[in-house]
């Protein structure tokens, strides 16, 4: 087939991966043009393999020239540094792509018995099933940083009282921060008291985040895992929160 511009650029790149020694995949779709690729430096297996337990994954959507997904894979050490541990631009965020990119995500680490204990993710759907097909047996949390995002610019869209917004935010917080699941219940109802003069917010809040994925993002359930101060997707909020 005729070489066309892009073309030349996908090769290229492929010569400079090949030319630094990064690991890499790739599939191709039509036997000519690549579908997916997967790439990682050679000391981020070395990482990876030595800071095991929490990873932070994250889409780009289409800010590059490409217009193409860049899936990012962060590690976290122990100390609190964060490192790149590998990158996969996909030709669509449909979970078979995600699922190919984090199966050569989980080639990378040597034993069965050292594989990823917590993946944070934002609330990305397709993300989060190809995390559990890949990854059954680590603990995905969702970034609170885009949860508090989310019901920030609800609270501010549906309750009409800037004075309100506070108070209703505090009330939030409480309850994200609610410290063990027998007392779960309490402080839900307490906050459902608290912004009871707004059952759209409070539909909203326990619709979208309490019910489906409570476990995953309520201090009551995080603390269980060792996620190393990580609950949020966000590399500079992480270093602060050391």
């Amino acid at each position: 087939s005729s070489i066309r511009g892009d073309d030349t650029e996908m090769q290229h790149l492929m010569r400079l991966l090949e030319r630094d020694q990064y690991i890499h995949w790739h599939r191709l779709k039509d036997q000519d043009v690549v579908r997916d690729l997967f790439w990682c430096h050679p000391d981020a297996v070395k990482l990876c393999n030595a800071c095991h337990l929490v990873f932070l994954i994250d889409s780009t959507y289409k800010t590059n020239r490409y217009r193409l997904p860049l899936l990012d894979i962060v590690g976290v050490t122990p100390t609190g540094m964060t490192f790149s541990a590998g990158f996969a631009y996909l030709e669509g965020e449909r979970v078979n792509n995600l699922v190919w990119a984090l199966e050569r995500f989980r080639g990378l680490f040597l034993r069965n018995d050292r594989l990823p204990v917590v993946i944070v993710t934002d609330r990305d759907l397709a993300l989060m099933n190809a995390v559990k097909v890949v990854f059954p047996e680590c603990t995905n949390l969702l970034c609170r940083f885009h949860i508090d995002k989310n019901v920030k610019a609800k609270c501010k869209s549906l309750i009409g009282q800037k004075n309100a917004w506070d108070y209703v935010m505090d009330s939030w917080g409480n309850l994200v921060d609610c410290p063990s699941e027998q007392e779960f219940p309490e402080h839900l109802q307490r906050f459902q008291v608290a912004c009871s003069p707004w059952p759209m917010f409070v539909d909203y809040v326990c619709e979208t985040w309490i019910v489906p994925h409570k476990e995953k993002f309520i201090t009551a359930w995080t603390n269980k895992v060792m996620h190393l101060g990580n609950t949020t997707t966000n590399r500079y909020l992480n270093v602060l929160l050391f």
